[in-house]
Parts: structure tokens; sequence; C-alpha cells
């Protein structure tokens, strides 16, 4: 591993704060303190062009700048607060002042992750931290395992996705900053849930990004499609590098954040002999060793690459997990019908029944969609590895309206794309209110201060659905109301329908959790096959006793199928979503005819079987 030091303000009760920055250019560097009383303190240079100096009277809540030289007055790049927007002075953070009470809590395996994403400033009324703390029984009612949080680095304004943050290590000052982020961690740990943070460490948002100011962070020898790429692999990386690996280790430590979700890793470019995604997963291991806790990184890739799951020994970066989109892209077209876009590799019920066997539908074949072979064979690889869904804050916000898919689809086909996922042999995550169909859309939203930027971005947007045969116009990505009309309405205890699909998503998660083949579900002990006379599917486990037989009407007729005859052939109906129960029309009657070993399912229907010896 390369060395690393730490940066930044570094508070301690028995010396003061130590300051330190990479400025490998700047000639002199001052530490500027603004509050709560103006002075200056020069700083000292170090090896590799770090400047460090100590403040003894610099407590917690002090204000401050660095001077660069030339009346070069910046924020700090690894500011951990930045309470007056991403322009203004950066705070001194004291993380031993917390009173954690999480001590017993040792994590869960990635086996048990049931995921929920969600966005902070969207899904409670309150748009904060604490915000989203109220709510966590609600959430632990529901039986989900770990929450997902979508980016919290400060970014400009108040309203935002996440993915324009420019200060990582600083948590939104709008969400409630520091404290309040731990608060949140810690009441998830004594409900039992684990907190997985994504993170952004393949471009920085464009407006408050001071980091040229400072020095090579970012190389001319790629580009992005968020302009030039940061530094991993290129003259003075090595500091770069440290800058975000001191970044998650920051948030695995300080804030006791279980996982870290890792946003677009095929934009972290390089070349270098050690790949920075490695370097990072073994400085992870190397915390956990520390505290023992297990830590989780789970990348966000698009290239279908087993080599950032793949074990170091194997040549791989020993990664625990990646988002699956293939297996969403599959689901999402059967269900919908859609095949413009990215979606026109899809469609076909093979590419479900091949993500089910082998997870990556592409790999190592043509994609029609990108015009080139993509993949390598993920089959060998457990399905605990893959992180699949139906909806996501991507594949509902880059829809040009937003639209989630309660708006595309029939309530009784609502349930049976939930049943795809959640039993599925990959660690499901659901997206914010998708459990009981919340109808408000998840908008693309922004408030920067710069009219040029945000005109800038209305075009990008536009730009990107031309690809689709959406029909309208898209919101404006700066207007309030665009953000408003994003937020949750956590509607379903006043409607009947609503709570019924919440009850029905809160028993295909406790199912998944308490039948024992479930549990453990692979790929191993999966059987998958599709009637396509009837456009049903068949899934069955059958890796432990009782068996559990999954039956996928697809059709909007109701379709009498046989059953697969070679795992058993005596079992009885644990759930039918045509029940009224769950918001359906009935069953009917003589649905299931054990002695012919027929079944007739409703339309648009999802039956559960379990075998009874």
């Amino acid at each position: 591993m390369g060395v690393t030091r730490s940066i930044g303000a570094e508070f301690t009760r028995d010396k003061g704060t130590v300051f330190t920055v990479w400025a490998p250019e700047a000639e002199q560097v001052e530490v500027v303190l603004v509050h709560p009383e103006k002075r200056k303190i020069p700083l000292q240079r170090e090896a590799f062009g770090y400047w460090t100096g100590l403040a003894e009277d610099a407590a917690p809540g002090t204000r401050y700048f660095y001077n660069l030289g030339k009346d070069l007055q910046r924020p700090d790049p690894a500011s951990q607060s930045q309470p007056d927007s991403v322009h203004e002075a950066s705070e001194v953070v004291d993380h031993s002042s917390y009173n954690w009470q999480d001590k017993n809590w040792k994590g869960i395996p990635l086996e048990q992750y049931i995921i929920y994403e969600l966005h902070i400033g969207t899904f409670s009324e309150e748009g904060t931290f604490e915000g989203v703390q109220k709510k966590l029984p609600e959430l632990k009612d529901l039986g989900i395992t770990a929450i997902e949080i979508m980016p919290i680095a400060q970014f400009p304004g108040s309203r935002n996705w996440g993915y324009d943050g420019v200060y990582p290590f600083a948590a939104q000052n709008s969400y409630g900053g520091p404290e309040a982020l731990k608060s949140l961690v810690d009441a998830c740990h004594q409900q039992g849930i684990a907190v997985i943070l994504d993170v952004v460490y393949n471009h920085m948002g464009p407006e408050g990004n001071y980091l040229f100011d400072y020095g090579p962070y970012f190389t001319k020898k790629y580009s992005t499609p968020w302009g030039q790429a940061l530094n991993f692999d290129d003259a003075h990386s090595d500091h770069v590098r440290n800058f975000f690996l001191q970044n998650a280790l920051m948030w695995l430590r300080d804030y006791h954040i279980d996982a870290l979700r890792l946003d677009a890793v095929h934009a972290i470019l390089d070349t270098g002999a050690k790949h920075f995604l490695k370097e990072l997963q073994e400085h992870v291991e190397q915390l956990g060793e520390q505290t023992g806790q297990e830590y989780i990184l789970i990348a966000e890739s698009d290239l279908n690459d087993v080599k950032l799951l793949n074990p170091m020994e194997q040549g791989g970066f020993g990664l625990a997990a990646q988002w699956m989109d293939d297996y969403h892209h599959a689901a999402h077209t059967l269900i919908t019908g859609e095949r413009e876009g990215y979606y026109e590799d899809y469609g076909e019920p093979e590419h479900l029944l091949k993500a089910l066997q082998h997870s990556f539908i592409y790999n190592g074949i043509y994609s029609e969609h990108r015009k080139k072979t993509l993949g390598t064979d993920a089959t060998a690889n457990p399905a605990k590895q893959f992180v699949v869904c139906i909806q996501n804050h991507d594949q509902v916000g880059n829809r040009m309206l937003g639209e989630r898919l309660t708006k595309l689809v029939s309530f009784e086909k609502l349930k049976v794309a939930a049943g795809l996922y959640l039993l599925s042999p990959f660690t499901p995550m659901l997206f914010m209110g998708e459990e009981y169909g919340e109808e408000n859309p998840f908008l693309y939203f922004v408030s920067h201060t710069d009219e040029n930027l945000v005109e800038a971005v209305r075009k990008g947007r536009k730009a990107e659905f031309s690809a689709f045969a959406w029909k309208g116009e898209a919101p404006d990505p700066q207007s309030e109301e665009t953000f408003r009309q994003s937020k949750l309405q956590h509607s379903y205890k006043q409607n009947e329908q609503q709570q019924k699909l919440r009850e029905f998503y809160k028993k295909l998660i406790n199912l998944r959790k308490t039948s024992p083949t479930l549990a453990k579900a692979s790929k191993e002990y999966l059987k998958a096959s599709f009637d396509s006379d009837h456009k049903v599917l068949h899934l069955i486990h059958y890796g432990q006793k009782p068996f559990i037989y999954c039956l996928f009407n697809l059709n909007d007729q109701a379709q009498e199928t046989s059953l697969e005859k070679e795992i058993g052939d005596s079992w009885e109906v644990l759930l039918n979503s045509a029940d009224t129960t769950w918001g359906g029309t009935g069953t009917g009657n003589n649905s299931f005819d054990q002695q012919n070993g027929s079944i007739t399912l409703q339309p648009e229907s999802l039956v559960i079987l379990q075998s009874k010896s």
C-alpha cells in the first residue's frame, strides 16, 4: 500500500488543531482564521508539497480559509464542514466529542442486506438527516436491513442529487451537517440497520470546485462527461489518491458508516500498476482489522467486469459487490415493454433467464446499443455480489419526467415487479417510496448560483433524452418546484391500496429472511424457465427445504401453466398477489390442480408455492 497522511483540520483536545493541505505549486501557504477572531498562521512546507501547522487555540467551530499567496483565499479542499456554502469559510470539526451508542453493533453480512436507497432532501418532510431518523421505525417495520444514502458531500445551494459535491469530506450543511449525520447512523445501528453512503470519486461538481487552485488534482490525459478526469495515475497522482483514500477512511472510521457505494467506477481512469480501487480495498481491510468491523465496498460500473469483484489473489480488486444494471434492464423491459435507448439491448425473456443463471447478460457478447462487445463471465461469482433493483435514482430520475413504475404499469404489475427482484438470489435494493407505490416523480434538481452553469445543465439534460421516445417537456432542474414535486408523500397510511402494496412488500421481504432456501439463495440451486406460450416465468429455489416455487404471469390474461416436475410434485400455495389481501381482485376457483400439476394464474400476478416435504 502507498503511504498515506492525514489532511484537513485535525482537532485533538490536548493540543488543538493541526492544519494540513497539499499545495505543491504554492510558494507559501497560510491558514487564515476568520472566526471567532481573525489572524493568520504561516504553514511549514514538508515533503511532496504538503503544508502543515498547529493552532493551539483553534477549537471546534473555528472558521478558516487557506491563503495560497497573491490574495488567493480558498476554503479547505478537505473541509469537514461548510456551514455557509461552498464559497465561504471551512469549519473545524471535533470527531471525538460525539457520544456513540452503537458499541454493540458489529454490522451484518452482505447476504443479509435488504437495501433501501434514499435521498436525504426528498425522503422526509424536513429534508434532513433528522427527518430520516424519525422514519427509521417505518423502515424497520418494512424489514429493511440497510439504507443507502445518496451523496451528501457539500454541494452548492440546498437542492441537489448529490453528484455535484465539491467538498467530499463535508456532510451537507442544509441536511444538518456532521453531528446530525452521526446521530442518524447511530440511530440506524440501534435499529439493526446498516448504513451505506454513496460517494463520488470519479469527478467533482462544477460550482465551488477550487481544487485547480491547489494543485494537479486533474489530468489532461483523459476526458470524462464532466470535464477533465481526476488524476489517479499521472504525475503527482499519489497525493490525489491519498485525498480520496483519506475520505473513504473518514466516513467509515469517524461516522461509523458500514459500506460505501462507489459511484461510476468505470470513470475512475487509472492505468497505474495498482488500480485505485484495489488500493482502496486494501486500506479498508486494514481499517477493519484495527476496528474489528467488516466494511463493504459496492461499485457502480457499466463494464460488466468481474475484475472488480474477484479476489486480489486472482488479479481482482476484491470489492464486495456491484450494482447490476443488466438485471434491472431485463426486468424493466419485460414489465413495461419499453425498448428505446439503452433498453434496445434487452426485452426478451431469455435475457432475464440468463441474468438469473449467469448474473451478467452481456458477458463477452456484442451490444447493439454500444456497438461493441461487452462484459466478462460472472457465473462463478456468488449471487450476493450483485445488487439488483426494479427502480433506483438513476432509472427513475433520468427519465425525462421522472416517472416511477407506478405511472408506467398497472397496480398488479407493481407486485410482479417487486417479486422479480426480491425473490431473485441477488442482493435486493428498493428505491424510496417504491414499497407503497409513491406517485410523485423523482426528478433531477440542482440549485446552482451561476446562471451560465444553470443553462448548461438545462441543455445537457435535454440532450440526454434524445435517444428515447418520451413525450413532454423536461422540468427545469433549477426550479424549486421541481425539487418539491420530488418529495415523498408517505401517503400509504391514508390510502388503502398503497397500504396493501406496502404489506405485500413486507411479506416478500419477511419471506426472503425466514425461508431457509431464500435466506441463502444462490444461482447454483435455482431453476429458471419461461413458458413462452403463456408468458409465465418459473423460478424454483431448491437449496434447502422447504423449496420455494415462484410463478410470474406477465400476461394481461389469466393463464394456465404446468409445474416443473423434476424438483418435486407436492406443493402448497404460500402467497398469491391476486388475493384481495394484497389489493387484487381475488384468485378465482380451483386455481391450483395439485393432481395434474397445473395452476391457473390470474392476469399480471405472482404465485409463490412451498414444498410440503
